[in-house]
């Protein structure tokens, strides 16, 4: 089984929160959307979308987290021969897509100064360009991804696009804090996939110092934030790149990586 990712990508976060939580083991392949590697023809071909992470396993190839996810849990079954293993409720699935609605590449996108924004975007751009050259029989595929990046690049124009953002993102917090009020998890006393989920939301707002505003005004939340910090599997996949000091080392590592292949793309 194969898990091609980011570690910084929410979904991808969620994916591996979930191999780590079922014990599952893969073998792990980065692909940083951030230096355009998801645009090179061999993952394009693979996944004309781009999007972050792809789970393969020998001829099955799935792009959605969520099935991605319950696929996870099936493999977990199969692997346990049923025993002290289920898979999600009907609550869990509910709390899952209700959580993956909200849109966490544009408020992240508007919560990072346009100048830094619009050189990502241009760099994306001509990595796209230059794909698209090299690979004439991709050119149908390249050219929508071109159309979604100066779409995606005018709605962020659009002040209208955060106000939307922070309202839904509001919503959703406010409906966990209720919940959160009731159970010690998102759908009960248990750790479930809705959790996996969940956190890597929280580590978003976290890595944006949105912490003040967003979680820690909500106590349940802000409790809850707590515990799952301490879950071998949040240490692992989280933790180790944004916890601390390591935030920052990851952010410059990522800005860096950007600059280094710009500049090598001018000789």
């Amino acid at each position: 089984m194969q898990l091609y990712h980011h570690p910084y990508t929410l979904n991808s976060q969620r994916v591996r929160l979930a191999l780590e939580e079922k014990g599952i083991d893969y073998t792990s392949y980065h692909v940083n959307p951030i230096t355009g590697k998801n645009m090179d023809a061999s993952f394009f071909r693979m996944n004309p979308s781009a999007k972050l992470p792809v789970f393969q396993n020998g001829g099955h190839i799935i792009f959605n987290t969520i099935e991605i996810i319950h696929y996870v849990e099936r493999i977990a079954v199969v692997s346990s021969g049923g025993d002290n293993v289920a898979f999600s409720t009907r609550e869990v699935i509910e709390w899952m897509q209700k959580i993956q609605e909200w849109n966490s590449k544009y408020f992240t996108l508007l919560h990072i100064p346009e100048k830094y924004r619009n050189y990502v975007s241009k760099f994306i751009r001509r990595v796209v360009i230059a794909r698209m050259a090299e690979s004439p029989d991709l050119a149908g595929a390249y050219h929508r991804k071109l159309k979604e990046a100066y779409e995606m690049e005018e709605k962020l124009k659009n002040p209208d696009t955060l106000k939307r953002e922070k309202e839904h993102l509001i919503r959703l917090l406010d409906e966990v804090e209720t919940q959160l009020n009731e159970t010690a998890y998102l759908a009960g006393e248990e750790f479930t996939m809705a959790d996996v989920m969940f956190i890597p939301l929280l580590g978003r707002l976290a890595l944006l110092n949105l912490e003040e505003e967003h979680i820690r005004n909500r106590p349940n939340i802000a409790e809850y934030w707590i515990l799952v910090q301490q879950r071998p599997s949040y240490k692992k996949v989280i933790g180790k790149h944004f916890n601390g000091w390591r935030r920052y080392k990851t952010l410059m590592k990522t800005w860096f990586l950007v600059r280094a292949r710009t500049m090598l793309r001018r000789f």
